[in-house]
């Protein structure tokens, strides 16, 4: 009888041993599994909206010019890869698929008038009189953008039979893309080099003037955007409040 006990003490801290390990290989699955599934347009696109947000904030809070600069720009690189993938991407898919064209063309040319700013800012350093102000402007503005897009577009879109899933994935793709361009050129200007005229065609191609140059063509915004046709709202404000005075 003493002899069986022992035997059976043995072999409970084993099965006990079993049970964890398939508890913790189970565990381990279901975790992969959340990491990896793919997240739907709307999703990816509010997560950047997020990220971004969370960088002015950020800025706000720091008062080293050294790292202001670097947050500054992250924040244009961050903000130029996303609106080139909705305008690629995610525009012209909405402007099929709503009835109300128009929040498409608002918001594409109020991506217009950011890259104003954004231009304005990379050409600028933190130690130039009112390049601060710019920043903080520009955070103002994307604000009220993204606003518009989450309370006006986003439910629009989430009412069709646009497949978000497959078109999150599209947008994760070429997100990824072109934050490799960013990371290669080393100055921010995804959209810039090699990649300008492909973001500018694709938006322009759907009828939305203000996307014609794409997210990142800085070529023809090089000079603070003073030139260009269509100029956007926020810049010409800019001027008149003399915001644009240091560039």
């Amino acid at each position: 009888m003493a002899a069986r006990k022992k035997s059976a003490a043995r072999k409970q801290p084993s099965t006990s041993k079993k049970s964890a390990t398939r508890k913790s290989a189970s565990s381990k699955k279901k975790s992969t599994g959340r990491r990896s599934a793919p997240q739907d347009a709307i999703a990816l696109l509010r997560a950047d909206h997020k990220t971004v947000k969370d960088l002015f904030e950020q800025f706000e809070k720091t008062r080293k010019d050294e790292r202001k600069q670097a947050l500054a720009e992250q924040i244009c690189n961050e903000l130029t890869v996303h609106a080139q993938i909705e305008e690629e991407i995610f525009y012209p898919a909405a402007r099929e698929a709503i009835r109300e064209e128009d929040l498409v063309d608002e918001a594409t040319v109020e991506h217009q008038s950011a890259k104003d700013l954004i231009a304005q800012i990379r050409g600028g350093s933190a130690s130039d009189e009112l390049w601060e102000a710019k920043v903080k402007v520009l955070g103002e503005y994307i604000d009220h953008h993204v606003k518009e897009e989450q309370n006006e577009m986003f439910p629009q879109v989430k009412k069709t039979k646009l497949d978000l899933k497959a078109l999150g994935e599209q947008l994760m793709a070429r997100k990824t893309e072109l934050m490799g361009e960013v990371g290669g050129n080393g100055n921010g200007n995804g959209g810039k080099r090699g990649r300008s005229g492909k973001g500018g065609g694709s938006a322009g191609g759907k009828g939305s003037g203000g996307g014609s140059k794409g997210a990142g063509s800085g070529e023809e915004e090089g000079g603070g955007g003073e030139g260009a046709e269509g100029e956007g709202i926020v810049a010409r404000m800019a001027r008149g409040m003399g915001l644009a005075g240091g560039t």
